[in-house]
């Protein structure tokens, strides 16, 4: 297969990434990145909901080699850890990183400086991760970067919790989307997420992901070139709601999405001291959950559980 150029490269010769940026910036002005629409001005130094400034602020920036297969590939995705987050999620693996805000407030220049030197690591892709609060600091540092010889793909790493309007500026920058489909109760995802209305943003963010950048392709070494991949964590006390959020993703965004399902659920941040996220997922749920996964046209990846988990099965 012959390889196809990022999408974002004829925006930038066309002017249009550069106005891109520019509209993000105008939604943080009053930010509306996400659907919390907090309504701060960003760039006098308010802050809402996610307690994010004006500038990117980062937590590390890599090769990473544990993501799903056509995206870690041989030589690693190239990602670049956002702090703070959107959501406030209890059990966040990652709190230190999107809850304390552990990380450094780095300038557009310095952002897209990451952006090249992921890129000449040899990273198959650039990997933003839990980026919507600071679109239009990411999208600046792009086309900057476009213009000192930046080409990697894009991957949209997200939790799902996005703007539709917000997600309509990405069209034609981003090449993979990678978000989450959380919940199917929204009283679990306000008590563990603060979003009660996450469903309601996150199966149409779903849709809109996928009308832009299509089912997952690969090319001939099964590295992704664009499409969406939908992961989805098991929790504890909820292994069954899986069966339901799945369905609910055939029949309202497409039966043949690809899924990455994920097991590695693991009490952290306040987890250890709210029943039923105080312990692992149930193993005999979680084969009943791939089992029914067998019997669908849904693609992708299982992850097994850990050793100690298969025992307790």
């Amino acid at each position: 297969m012959t390889e196809t150029p990022p999408r974002y490269l004829a925006l930038y010769e066309s002017g249009e990434l550069i106005r891109r940026a520019e509209a993000l910036r105008e939604r943080a002005r009053a930010c509306a990145l996400c659907p919390r629409r907090c309504g701060v001005d960003r760039s006098a130094g308010q802050t809402g909901f996610c307690r994010a400034g004006w500038n990117a602020r980062v937590a590390s920036h890599n090769a990473h080699t544990g993501e799903e297969p056509p995206i870690s590939g041989t030589r690693g995705s190239g990602t670049v850890f956002f702090s703070f987050c959107t959501l406030r999620c209890i059990f966040c693996q990652n709190y230190p990183i999107s809850q304390l805000g552990n990380g450094r407030e780095v300038s557009d220049e310095e952002l897209a400086g990451y952006f090249l030197a992921l890129q000449k690591m040899q990273c198959h892709n650039l990997n933003l991760v839990t980026p919507t609060h600071y679109l239009h600091a990411i999208i600046s540092a792009l086309a900057l970067a476009v213009e000192k010889g930046f080409r990697l793909p894009i991957v949209y790493n997200t939790s799902g919790y996005e703007s539709l309007e917000t997600l309509r500026l990405l069209d034609g920058i981003v090449d993979v989307y990678l978000p989450d489909i959380k919940y199917g109760d929204p009283a679990k995802a306000k008590a563990y997420s603060s979003a009660p209305d996450y469903i309601e943003h996150n199966l149409p963010a779903l849709r809109e992901m996928l009308r832009q950048v299509g089912h997952l392709a690969c090319d001939d070494d099964g590295l992704a070139r664009h499409g969406l991949i939908v992961r989805h964590l098991v929790l504890p006390g909820a292994e069954h709601e899986s069966i339901a959020i799945l369905e609910r993703l055939c029949d309202e965004v497409s039966p043949t999405t690809h899924v990455s399902l994920m097991s590695q659920y693991f009490p952290a941040h306040q987890a250890p001291h709210t029943p039923p996220l105080d312990h692992r997922i149930d193993p005999v749920a979680y084969h009943d959950l791939v089992d029914w996964i067998e019997t669908t046209d849904l693609r992708g990846w299982v992850q097994p559980l850990l050793e100690g988990d298969e025992d307790e099965a």
